[in-house]
């Protein structure tokens, strides 16, 4: 993952910061977030709304919104960022090859390093700020929340934010690299 795709370990203050304390108003600003995610990054949106939408563990869901979000707004928030549009196709191939990272290293049973252990070298601030989030729920509501579901949302969390670092454009000044051969 290229520099310009990671995300700077002040932009969660930032985005937490901009949704401030007060649970009403932090509330209202989540919902307007997920309308501009809806109208910008459209099929982002639906997959964020599809799965939240098959557990009903209102804890879990309330989390996977809160962190969907708050990693939306982390890119959108960070300056010169801008993203190309999500389609189906890179939603898919990041699940897929999140699925088959985990069947590998599940098969491998010297293999000391998980999938999300991965994705935390390439955006450690973002996995920092969601494993904090899930552990201070998990904490709070300790004995009332379906942890699969908030598993669930936890790679949802981490499926969003391989794609969205992905469709992340290079910034005007980078050069970017390919295979091909210029003539």
């Amino acid at each position: 993952m290229p520099d310009y795709a990671q995300l700077a370990p002040e932009i969660f203050a930032e985005v937490e910061q901009w949704l401030g304390s007060d649970e009403a108003a932090a509330e209202q600003r989540l919902h307007e977030a997920f309308e501009r995610l809806e109208t910008e990054q459209s099929v982002l949106a639906a997959h964020v709304g599809t799965v939240l939408a098959r557990t009903s563990d209102e804890v879990a869901v309330a989390l996977g919104y809160f962190l969907t979000l708050a990693i939306w707004l982390a890119f959108t928030h960070q300056s010169e960022r801008r993203l190309a549009p999500i389609t189906e196709l890179s939603v898919k191939s990041v699940e897929e090859a999140l699925a088959l990272d985990e069947e590998l290293r599940g098969a491998d049973p010297a293999e000391a390093v998980d999938s999300d252990d991965v994705v935390a070298m390439e955006q450690p601030h973002a996995l920092e700020f969601v494993n904090e989030h899930i552990e201070a729920a998990l904490e709070v509501h300790a004995g009332q929340v379906d942890v699969e579901a908030v598993h669930a949302m936890y790679r949802l969390v981490l499926v969003e934010l391989l794609t969205l670092s992905y469709a992340v454009l290079p910034p005007a000044d980078v050069v970017a690299v390919t295979g091909e051969i210029q003539a």
